[in-house]
């Protein structure tokens, strides 16, 4: 294979063939106490599950090359990019509110990072390829359920224009995992500018070594924050940049009905993305207190607690910078822009969501109205917002879409005569409002029964006939094994999110009874 500078991109206005990529390796070059070389452990026979056409073009890649043998076995980590060196990484962390200690890279492998045709560099890690010397007790492997649940909802969020790590592919194999049950070995590819995470610092401030917590500081500004540079307190300006981008994050989750479920310090990125898809969760009905982690027994993360766990996780973020602030004082006077950062982001959404030109004092008091009626109702959160668009600003014509979700539709009755009388406000064109609000509320969210619809195809006939699935587009072949069909249906659903898509209404109906009974964990 010809060789090629790492640092140019190697195409010109063409997609690249898979064999072109070749590895830079910037985060291993910080050295042994930050990374360790670590090689994959091979999958026998590995099989392309399902792979982003949109996540491969952000490497210029030829979406059509994923599933060629020589692709198959470097996504499965039999074998090496040109020039790469995988490590694993060393972090500590926070994990549901107690120190953890040293925990890393325990399933994680950095491939290295890649020329992107924006002009960026984007690193590639595989999740699932074997022990590291982070794995602790684990054995180092991903399973293709929680494979498949990672693949779906990181091209979903980003769908949703939701800042998130990025899934290329995922390949499984035969291996036996064993988890709750036995299981079959899966391996995602995942896509980021970077996987540093709050864990990161909190590891070296905690171990006292300060150098090398100086040293990825200066690593995190020069190579993604670039415009602090010339900062006159650089350390302080990144910190106020780490918190205002995590509130604005939690703020979007907020916004689409996202739980995350496991918002550990170690899962929290240093660039303000979604990482680390395990026990997630969108709302159905909506519950303020929503837990969607069944490990989470005194629901820290439940939705309601989700901006508050995350300023506190900024807190622990801010303590372990001290050494470089220079004083407690810094480090208070950043984090005071976390709650103003997020209720700028919420109020926003929210004033989008409900199709709003213009923020007014009294639109908290009718926000805070609308959650009592859903809360107490238990209406479904991704359905009222796209039905909400309906409701007409000088009848009740329109009502009956969004009305009808409510079991007690004189509370619906009383809250859309304020939300009508505030539209009427401000001359509001229904028309016009209508387009807005279904470009900022979702017809498709990636719902737990549906991701459970696929996972159980694609283990194959047996998991399938647990369940009546329903799944309209199911092929006679299941009687024979695995099908991944509908992990590829999900996702062309899922990346058209706000558009209607007749020929997918049944994945935007209500969910059946029976995913009610649905539940996932820290193992998912």
């Amino acid at each position: 294979m010809a060789r090629m500078n790492a640092r140019q991109a190697p195409w010109s206005g063409n997609t690249l063939s898979w064999k072109q990529l070749e590895a830079g390796n910037d985060f291993a070059s910080l050295g042994s106490r930050f990374a360790v070389p670590t090689a994959s452990e091979p999958l026998a026979a590995p099989y392309l599950v399902a792979s982003s056409p949109a996540a491969a073009s952000l490497l210029g890649l030829d979406h059509g090359q994923l599933s060629d043998p020589d692709a198959l076995a470097i996504l499965a980590g039999n074998e090496r990019f040109a020039g790469s060196q995988p490590v694993a990484s060393v972090y500590s962390g926070h994990q549901f509110g107690v120190w953890a200690g040293q925990l890393g890279d325990g399933r994680a492998l950095l491939l290295g990072d890649f020329a992107s045709p924006d002009g960026g560099r984007l690193e590639l890690q595989l999740k699932g390829a074997g022990l590291t010397p982070f794995s602790r007790m684990g054995d180092g492997r991903a399973v293709l359920r929680s494979s498949i649940r990672e693949f779906l909802c990181s091209e979903a969020m980003a769908a949703l224009g939701i800042p998130t790590t990025r899934a290329l592919a995922v390949v499984g194999a035969d291996l036996p995992v064993f988890r709750e049950t036995v299981e079959t070995a899966a391996v995602v590819s995942r896509l980021a500018p970077s996987f540093l995470r709050f864990g990161h610092f909190e590891h070296f401030y905690r171990t006292g070594q300060h150098q090398e917590l100086r040293r990825l500081a200066d690593y995190l500004i020069a190579r993604f924050l670039p415009h602090l540079r010339d900062e006159p307190q650089p350390y302080q300006a990144m910190l106020v940049e780490v918190v205002c981008r995590t509130a604005r994050l939690v703020a979007h989750w907020q916004s689409v009905g996202f739980c995350h479920g496991v918002m550990n310090t170690d899962n929290m990125s240093m660039l303000g993305l979604t990482i680390d898809y395990g026990p997630f969760g969108f709302l159905d009905g909506f519950d303020a207190h929503h837990i969607c982690n069944h490990s989470d027994s005194g629901g820290r993360y439940s939705y309601a607690n989700q901006p508050a766990v995350a300023e506190w996780n900024c807190y622990c973020l801010a303590q372990s910078l001290v050494p470089l602030l220079g004083s407690v004082d810094e480090a208070k006077d950043a984090l005071q822009q976390f709650r103003p950062a997020f209720e700028d982001a919420f109020r926003a959404r929210f004033q989008a969501k409900l199709g709003l030109r213009e923020q007014r004092d009294a639109d908290d008091e009718l926000l805070d109205g609308l959650f009592g009626v859903l809360h107490q109702g238990r209406v479904d959160f991704t359905l009222f917002f796209r039905r909400l668009a309906e409701v007409r600003s000088n009848d009740s014509s329109g009502d009956s879409p969004a009305r009808d979700l409510f079991a007690d539709r004189e509370s619906f009755d009383a809250w859309v005569q304020r939300y009508r009388a505030r539209l009427m406000a401000e001359a509001s064109e229904d028309a016009s409002r209508r387009a807005a609000m279904n470009a900022v509320n979702p017809k498709y969210v990636l719902r737990n029964h549906l991701a459970e619809q696929a996972i159980r195809l694609a283990r194959g006939s047996d998991e399938r006939h647990r369940l009546q699935l329903g799944v309209a587009q199911a092929t006679e072949s299941l009687a024979s094994g695995q099908d991944f069909g509908e992990v590829t249906r999900l996702l062309r659903v899922l990346s058209k999110p706000f558009d209607e898509q007749p020929e997918f209404e049944q994945y935007a109906q209500l969910p059946p009874d029976w995913a009610s009974t649905l539940s996932v964990s820290c193992s998912s």
